[in-house]
């Protein structure tokens, strides 16, 4: 007889199968004690600089003879003692060489299952798969594994948080996707251009480098910060067109479907009721483009971006997919505050509005970069009201709603009495939005 809350015996359940890691792994792990070195060196410059002064020929023959086959062991040993196993309820992962540690990834708490390509993984044949687990901050990752294992690993994994029976999940495969929308990498080459960041750090750096020049005529502070602010217009432009370049959504049960990259190929999902905030970033060289940009916060997960750049109707349609029955409020719907907190953020607090529908708490905030944030009424976790001494005195205050994702929207500088309704009637929204809010599933 079995015991209650026992299903069957132990000894009936098929045995755990562990799996090793792609044999390319090793190449990958070997790197770190170069880091290591690299790191010390980089750390102490002028100690590393010194010793190697000191080394001949021979010493850094020997070195390096010493260095590659540790490093090629430490690779090996470390992929040999990494295992991963997908048993009826987990996905169990154990490294270490000299310090074992194991991963217990309950399937049910999955929420997303990313597959990254970086370039020599592409050239390799082989893929990184990265896991969002509810309650975790650091995604964990299966790296490497063949780019056909990973695809088919993740396909189980979803199967199995989806609820299919562990001995059909492998029939499940991938779920058909729909493409909705690819990103033309003509037109995210011009949103770059058209972006305020890039042309602001050029901006800074050609004043700042002959201001530099001028009074110290040393080229290495010139280049000391030269460096630094022409990297970073180059991450704010090229960068982010490598990254986000062939961009493409598409639409399937189990989430949206992100693919992107130009060199380091992506795909990620953004799972299903789990996006708390949406927001519409318009920047102001953009609109008379009609582009905007879609961002999310999703709740334990790191998937920041639906979309870089596309016409605000198409986004609109998205948006309307990612939460639905949520419709973007039109921008005249967007109350601003009243005339007297003009004294309170002087010229700026034009920019700031505010729409509650049915379905959604939207919010709007800039000027120069229009950013309208959507909540759904069911993802708001508290509500709040701040009120400082000088807004007290205008007779005005802010409005923030909590999420699911540890963020806050702020509805800015409202009437101090409309403020309080506000609080009142959105706390009531939200617990009944969460009373009709259909559970989150897996390939529902």
């Amino acid at each position: 007889m079995t015991a209650p809350g026992v299903h069957g015996d132990v000894r009936d359940r098929p045995p755990v199968t562990e799996r090793r890691l792609h044999p390319v792994t090793p190449l990958r792990r070997a790197w770190a004690p170069v880091a290591v070195l690299i790191g010390w060196a980089l750390h102490d410059p002028d100690q590393a600089q010194r010793q190697l002064t000191r080394l001949t020929t021979t010493h850094l023959l020997i070195g390096l003879a010493a260095l590659i086959p540790a490093a090629a062991l430490y690779g090996f040993l470390t992929w040999w003692f990494t295992h991963f196993a997908v048993t009826e309820s987990e996905l169990r992962i154990r490294t270490g060489l000299l310090f074992r540690r194991t991963a217990h990834i309950r399937l049910e708490r999955i929420q997303a299952i990313d597959v990254t390509q970086p370039l020599l993984a592409r050239v390799a044949g082989v893929a990184k798969l990265r896991l969002d687990v509810i309650g975790t901050d650091k995604k964990d990752e299966l790296a490497f594994l063949g780019a056909g294992e990973a695809r088919a690993l993740r396909a189980e994994l979803l199967a199995r948080a989806a609820g299919f029976a562990p001995e059909t999940a492998h029939e499940v495969g991938e779920a058909p996707s729909r493409e909705m929308l690819r990103v033309p990498p003509g037109v995210l080459a011009v949103s770059l251009l058209l972006t305020g960041a890039t042309w602001g750090w050029l901006l800074v750096a050609a004043v700042v480098v002959p201001l530099l020049w001028t009074a110290t005529h040393s080229l290495w502070t010139v280049l000391a910060a030269a460096v630094p602010l022409f990297g970073a217009a180059g991450a704010s432009s090229v960068g982010r067109f490598v990254a986000e370049y062939d961009w493409t959504l598409g639409e399937s049960p189990d989430g949206l479907r992100i693919d992107h990259g130009l060199l380091d190929r992506a795909h990620e999902t953004v799972p299903p009721g789990r996006v708390q905030t949406v927001r519409l970033v318009e920047p102001l060289l953009w609109r008379r483009r009609g582009w905007v940009r879609v961002e999310l916060d999703v709740a334990g997960s790191s998937n920041s971006l639906l979309l870089p750049v596309a016409p605000r109707e198409l986004a609109e349609s998205v948006v309307a997919r990612v939460l639905p029955g949520v419709s973007v409020p039109p921008r005249e719907a967007l109350s601003r505050p009243p005339r007297r907190a003009r004294w309170c953020v002087p010229l700026w607090w034009r920019g700031y509005g505010l729409a509650v529908t049915d379905a959604v708490f939207a919010t709007r905030h800039g000027l120069l970069r229009r950013s309208l944030s959507l909540v759904p009424h069911a993802k708001v976790q508290s509500v709040r009201l701040a009120q400082g001494p000088w807004r007290r005195a205008r007779g005005v205050a802010d409005v923030h709603v909590d999420t699911g994702a540890n963020k806050s929207v702020t509805a800015r500088l409202r009437d101090a009495t409309e403020a309080a309704a506000l609080l009142r009637s959105q706390a009531e929204r939200s617990r009944t939005g969460r009373r009709d809010a259909r559970p989150d599933r897996w390939m529902a």
